[in-house]
């Protein structure tokens, strides 16, 4: 029988996840191009966008090690859990990754995965939570997630992203201080910014904080496009997915708004609505690929843990 997402349909549904990516980042220097020319010119904003990608591209990388230690993470062995440590080395090496992620644990009841690093440098940590609440198929669905963005370099592009994004708002912000300063000369007849660039600067923050948004919810469908290659089984990343919305949505609305559901503007979400993500994962479930066996029971690392609720911490995450 024939799959229904087949290799020409996976290509298709790449490259259009690809350009869609690269027309928000190019949205993004534009903006930053544009802000740095109307404060200094066309050679100033050539400078400022050449100068800032390349600055983070050669700048030093902050060592994975390091951040999960920032964190508050703890380095996962064969030892201490050796499902996890055997599933992220089976999914790296059909990645084609030459070096797999290190795995680290947090002690937190908070349902989440993230990857840092890139390339042949990189870690995902897992919550105790997650660990906990998914089964092993799920677990794998995951886990090939966050590989996929390391594979992708999305974790690259993000950083880019941000960089380009917190130079706009520091060029917008010092634009209109400039234009504050100089409020008494244009009283005297003086020349000011122009009316267009102007408000460019004032909007600058938050075009660039919407396109920057955009480009990650693009980056995490591709994502999961390639879990599903990693994997062939779309129904777990689905199943995961699906259970971490009810799971983890709940949570939040027990605290926040108690028995209300707490509806979010679509262009305001880091990640796709779960919704849209299951429906596309569950188009792939014809795909005829060969997974590793994945039986379902839970997974968890071989020590007692004491968690704690999720907090805000100064890294800027919760956990």
């Amino acid at each position: 029988m024939r799959p229904i997402y087949d290799d020409s349909m996976q290509r298709r549904h790449r490259w259009r996840n690809r350009l869609h990516s690269a027309l928000l980042l190019g949205g993004m220097a534009a903006l930053l191009a544009g802000c740095g020319w109307i404060l200094f010119g066309a050679g100033g904003a050539l400078w400022i966008l050449v100068g800032s990608i390349a600055g983070f591209a050669l700048g030093p990388q902050v060592s994975p090690a390091w951040l999960m230690r920032a964190y508050g993470a703890r380095l996962l062995d064969r030892t201490a859990f050796p499902e996890g440590v055997a599933l992220v080395e089976a999914l790296a090496a059909r990645a084609g990754l030459r070096r797999a992620p290190s795995l680290h644990y947090l002690p937190s009841r908070m349902l989440n995965a993230f990857a840092v690093g890139r390339g042949e440098d990189a870690a995902i940590a897992v919550t105790d939570g997650m660990l906990r609440t998914l089964d092993r198929r799920e677990l794998t669905g995951v886990l090939a997630h966050e590989i996929a963005h390391v594979r992708n370099g999305d974790l690259w592009i993000m950083g880019v992203a941000d960089a380009m994004s917190r130079l706009t708002g520091l060029l917008s912000y010092a634009g209109l201080l400039l234009a504050l300063f100089a409020l008494p000369l244009a009283l005297l007849g003086m020349p000011l910014l122009p009316l267009a660039g102007g408000l460019l600067l004032i909007a600058a923050p938050t075009i660039g904080s919407l396109l920057q948004l955009a480009l990650s919810r693009s980056r995490e469908y591709d994502a999961d496009l390639a879990a599903v290659e990693l994997t062939g089984d779309p129904l777990g990343l689905a199943s995961a997915l699906g259970k971490l919305e009810r799971l983890q949505g709940r949570y939040w609305e027990e605290i926040l708004l108690p028995g209300r559901r707490m509806p979010q503007p679509s262009l305001l979400r880091t990640h796709p609505p779960s919704e849209q993500r299951i429906a596309r994962l569950m188009a792939l479930a014809g795909m005829e690929r060969a997974g590793p066996a994945l039986p379902r029971q839970p997974v968890a690392p071989r020590w007692p843990v004491v968690t704690a609720p999720p907090r805000f911490r100064r890294s800027g995450l919760w956990y």
